[in-house]
């Protein structure tokens, strides 16, 4: 894992209990124990009403109050089991509550190196259907497993001195029946563990379908994509097929060893009522009824263990998965700067730079040095994958330098707080994220520096070039803006993207190609903005396009991570190989000139 586990033997589940839950805890626990004494209280009293049904003179209202009694257990039990599903209920909501915002805390934490270990897929599934499986199991099997065995042992001390025969049929039967739930764990288990990684996978799939479905749709892959699915699909589907087959079987078989429990014991009592004579045989028969009851209530007790062993082994592989992001420390951990060592606001530099991302084989960067200067406009170009975009994501942190130095205001980036240095920075990534909500709240997104206020908000909007669409919205800058911003065109969540870097201010103002689907007329009328808003701020560009750079103040070329040329668009023409290639690409020999 990119980030460090910390401790994560030591994590328990109780982590995410309050004192309220431990108290709701304590309150099902004695509730529980009352529903058993009230259920193992029935047998009694249907021992008592059977002697005096058999007893002749027995007067009608001795049986009438030995039934109200008995029924008055049966709803003592009834209320008891509402206060305990009431108490697990809540407790299992609270903690499933806890543990999401755990999660989702500890992903906002992780660098961009631990979100690409997990992946966004598996991160969404442990945050939803991983916690859903351990509030299940809170709420459903442990109220099962606190009160199996106490049924079970109270049931079996009230029957130990009774007939041996009955006693010795009732432990076959446990026998019979612990076997086979011990054989539907041994296949059900390593299944059931694979369904949580098979469930990542579908998740995986779907989120490419869904987030591809026009180059899906543009190419006619329909079909290739669906059989992706469909593999998948039906990966999850066989492991749900067998798990669900295996607990069709072990019910009916539990059901059976019952149904032929109660057939033994009274087979076996009728041979020895017949054997018996006078009082015996009264007594026998009325020892044959409680005794049922108790040996049912035994064996419904291991039956009931056998619900538990349904959510145990997803459950326990869901806490493993969950434990996994709660104990991963972050790559990137905060330093204890909050202000520069220098006077300047926005100074950016990299000392001899090298970097490589997780797991890859060689540097994306390899000794990278410059200075931008507030004030200053910084361009940085180069072909596909030379590194532009490495470079501007050490500044604000998302990744740590392999060797070398990044500094902003004098100050090691590793040495600033994370918040106060993002503070300092306004940043613009190469694919344009809007959220839910309206123009306005995607403008006025976080909380930087500054307070940003409806004018700054508008403004923002008329320096990205943004005002003349906003306008044709109805409702302006209280319009709604669609999950991803769908109802926007790639150029639109690009200004707006831009708006928002303009609102947020700061000392150093990133755009990594941030200006590629907008036309030339607005990419250079946002640049002219960009002149006078960020006149005092360092501002970075990220560039595919000569004519997005060409006015920089300094520019690099980047080449295989390497910075290959630095200066102006004239200087660069003449003194860069790799520059001039570029711009010839893209310009003639006459617009050069």
């Amino acid at each position: 894992m990119a980030g460090r586990p910390c401790g994560m033997e030591h994590m328990h589940i109780i982590r995410f209990l309050g004192k309220r839950e431990y108290g709701l805890g304590a309150t099902a626990l004695a509730f529980i124990v009352l529903q058993v004494y009230l259920d193992l209280k029935l047998p009694d009293y249907m021992q008592t009403i059977t002697t005096l049904i058999v007893t002749p003179g027995t007067a009608m209202g001795r049986v009438l109050g030995e039934g109200a009694l008995m029924l008055g257990c049966a709803l003592g039990s009834m209320l008891a089991t509402v206060v305990t599903g009431y108490c697990m209920a809540v407790i299992g909501t609270s903690m499933a509550q806890r543990m999401r915002a755990g999660v989702f805390d500890a992903t906002l934490d992780f660098s961009m190196a631990e979100i690409g270990e997990f992946s966004t897929p598996s991160l969404i599934t442990r945050s939803t259907n991983d916690v859903t499986q351990i509030q299940m199991f809170v709420v459903m099997a442990v109220q099962l497993l606190v009160r199996s065995p106490i049924v079970a042992v109270w049931a079996i001390l009230k029957i130990s001195d009774a007939n041996m025969t009955w006693t010795l049929a009732t432990g076959a039967a446990v026998a019979v029946l612990l076997t086979v739930l011990g054989v539907i764990a041994v296949l059900v288990t390593p299944r059931m563990m694979r369904m949580q990684r098979i469930t990542d996978d579908l998740n995986r799939v779907t989120r490419e379908h869904l987030s591809g479905l026009r180059v899906i749709r543009a190419y006619n892959s329909q079909g290739f994509h669906g059989r992706r699915f469909e593999a998948a699909n039906a990966e999850l589907t066989g492991a749900n097929t067998f798990v669900n087959n295996a607990f069709a079987f072990l019910m009916p078989s539990l059901t059976a060893i019952m149904s032929g429990l109660s057939l033994a014991i009274y087979v076996l009592g009728a041979v020895m009522i017949d054997a018996a004579t006078g009082a015996e045989r009264l007594t026998l028969f009325s020892q044959m009824i409680v005794f049922s009851a108790y040996a049912l209530q035994i064996v419904g007790a291991f039956m009931m263990l056998a619900f538990v062993f349904i959510f145990m082994p997803r459950a326990r592989v869901a806490w493993r998965r969950i434990r996994e992001v709660l104990s991963t420390e972050p790559g990137i951990a905060d330093g204890a700067a909050r202000v520069g060592r220098s006077r300047a606001s926005g100074e950016v530099e990299f000392r001899n730079v090298s970097f490589r991302y997780p797991d890859a084989e060689d540097d994306a960067l390899k000794d990278v040095s410059f200075t931008a200067r507030p004030g200053q406009t910084v361009a940085i170009i180069g072909s596909t994958g030379s590194g532009k975009s490495s470079i501007v994501n050490l500044v604000p942190r998302f990744y740590d330098v392999r060797e070398g130095q990044v500094l902003v205001d004098g100050r090691d980036v590793r040495e600033w707080e994370q918040k106060a240095l993002r503070d300092r920075i306004s940043f613009v990534p190469q694919r344009a994220t809007l959220f839910s909500g309206t123009i306005a709240s995607n403008i006025d997104f976080g909380r930087g520096a500054r307070e940003v206020t409806p004018r700054d908000v508008v403004e923002a909007a008329e320096a990205a070039s943004a005002v003349e669409f906003i306008a044709a919205r109805e409702g302006r800058y209280a319009s709604a803006v669609a999950q991803g911003g769908s109802n926007f065109s790639g150029g639109q969540k690009q200004r707006l993207a831009i708006a928002r870097a303009v609102a947020r201010g700061g000392g150093v103002m990133i755009f990594d190609d941030s200006f590629s689907a907008l036309d030339y007329k607005t990419d250079r009328d946002v640049r002219a903005a960009l002149r006078r808003t960020a006149a005092d701020a360092t501002v970075i560009i990220v560039a595919q396009r000569i004519g997005t750079v060409r006015g920089a103040d300094r520019i690099l070329v980047v080449d295989r991570g390497r910075i290959v040329g630095a200066g102006t668009h004239s200087e660069l023409l003449e003194t860069c190989s790799v520059y001039r290639e570029i711009a010839l690409s893209q310009l003639s020999e006459e617009e050069l000139a």
